[in-house]
Order: C-alpha cells, then structure tokens, then sequence
C-alpha cells in the first residue's frame, strides 16, 4: 500500500472528533506559513459584521503549541467516551455550538463592558468546544466516576473544579492582563453553559440541537451534486411493515435500549451497569 493510500485509508477510519483533530493540526501546520486573521473572531461587532463565519471558524485556529496540544489531547480523551454513548451527529452539535456560545459570551461582555476588558481583541482556539463537550458529559451523569491519579473522582466535581478555574481566570486577566487571558476563559465560560444546558435538557427529552444538525444537513446537501439518471420503474418493497422495514425496527427497538442504559448510568454510573448492557453499549459505539 502506497504512502498516501494508507493515509486515506487511516483518515477514514477517524471517528468525527478525531477527524475534527486532523482539521486543527492541518491548520495549525497553515497558520506557521498563512495570516489567518480572517478565520480570527473579533471582539468588535462592527468588525465580526464583516466575517461572521469566524464565529466558528476561530475554533479551529491555534498559534501556540501548547494550546493546541492540550486542547487536542482532551479532545481525544473526551470523545472516546463521549462517541461510545453518544451518536456522531450529536458530538457535532455539541461541539459547534459550544464553539458559538463561547465567541457570542467573548462578544458580548467585550461589547457591553469595554472598560472592564479593555481594548479590542481577537479570540482563538478550540477550548469553548472542547469544554461543552465536557460540561454535558459532567452534567448528563454527574455520578460516573473517573480515576484520577490513584483514585476515583466523580464527573461532577471535575465540571465544577474547571468551571471556578474558568470564573477565576476571567477575573485574573481583568486585574492583570498581562498574565492572563480574560476573553479566553469568557469562551469557556460559553462553552461550557452550552454543555450544561443541552445535558439538562437532554435527560427531559430535548434535544435543542437538532435544529442546528438539521441546518447543517442542508449547507452540506447544498454544495453535494448528483447525476440525475434515466427513470427508473418503482418497485413496492413488500419486506416493509407500515413504512418501515425489519432493520427500522431494529434501529428504533436499539435506540431505546440505549436511552434506558443512558438514563441508568446517569442515575447511578457506569459501574452500575450489567456486564451484557456495557457490551451492547460498546457495540453500539462502534
């Protein structure tokens, strides 16, 4: 197999978030060669105006090594567990409108307390996505432990532990800018109240963004061509039972299996699971 065959073959078999990882490193490897002040949101309502696609585009924009590094690294370890009870679909509702809450609360408190943040800035990075990928997982089931070190810890703890880290670096670069990063932890901030509020929603039965997944699906299907071929004869499928074939069923009698396992690990945790239920958990993941 050839070099870049293999690289293809290897890039196929990236889930969505690890895909979404490849896209950052690409464009951080860019940005060493390209200005890309356009992709950069500003703090300036009259200059976003001018490029509102920044709005999600800074979040895919790194200039330090650092940033990326760590913010790529919760990334992976956040989607394993995220995309093994989760569908892709919604870590990409997720993580895009967490990057979206993150610039708006970025602009907002820059536009209405201008004195408070100072003169104008530019805000990048993929830290608002990556904290409400979190803040929904800390919220959604906030009794699952993870090991930390040489012991357990509850998500819920870790949610509230980077969320004062966050309040107390907003305020570290107001009093001192130059050691902080004021705008930075605002996006957070958003980010992370995006995440809250989605799981919340979520274990009530709503999923707030299914109207963004499907305006997704329509930008995407707007740049999709296809051939149209010769008319075809249409055949009544007989294998169907009111509309919906054996695999439906299947799906829908799957799906419910996961909404019951989902609700009891957010009642009592992972470890509260049956050995077959985090079998058929991991399966579904796959």
């Amino acid at each position: 197999m050839s070099l870049s065959n293999n690289i293809k073959y290897k890039l196929s078999h990236l889930n969505v978030l690890e895909k979404i990882i490849a896209v950052n490193l690409v464009v951080y490897i860019l940005a060493f060669f390209l200005k890309l002040n356009w992709f950069e949101l500003p703090s300036s309502l009259g200059s976003f105006i001018a490029k509102p696609w920044a709005l999600i585009t800074y979040a895919f924009v790194h200039y330090d090594f650092f940033h990326i590094l760590f913010n790529m690294l919760w990334l992976y370890v956040i989607g394993r567990m995220f995309l093994n009870l989760f569908s892709a679909k919604m870590a990409l509702n997720i993580y895009f409108l967490g990057a979206i809450s993150g610039g708006l609360l970025f602009m907002f408190c820059y536009t209405l307390f201008p004195t408070v943040f100072g003169a104008n800035s530019n805000l990048v990075g993929a830290s608002a996505a990556v904290r409400a990928l979190l803040i929904f997982l800390c919220a959604y089931m906030p009794n699952q432990e993870v090991r930390f070190f040489v012991f357990n810890i509850k998500l819920w703890y870790v949610g509230l532990a980077i969320v004062v880290l966050d309040v107390f670096g907003v305020f570290t670069g107001i009093s001192n800018p130059e050691i902080g990063n004021a705008g930075g932890n605002l996006a957070h901030l958003g980010g992370a109240l995006l995440g809250y509020f989605y799981a919340k929603q979520l274990l009530k039965g709503d999923d707030i963004g299914k109207g963004f997944e499907r305006l997704m699906d329509l930008v995407v299907n707007m740049f999709k061509f296809s051939k149209k071929g010769p008319l075809k004869t249409v055949h009544k499928n007989k294998s169907k039972v009111g509309g919906y074939t054996k695999a439906d069923f299947n799906e829908l009698n799957n799906q419910k299996k996961i909404d019951v396992i989902l609700d009891k690990i957010s009642k009592s945790g992972y470890d509260s699971l049956t050995a077959d239920e985090k079998e058929f958990l991991f399966r579904a993941g796959k």
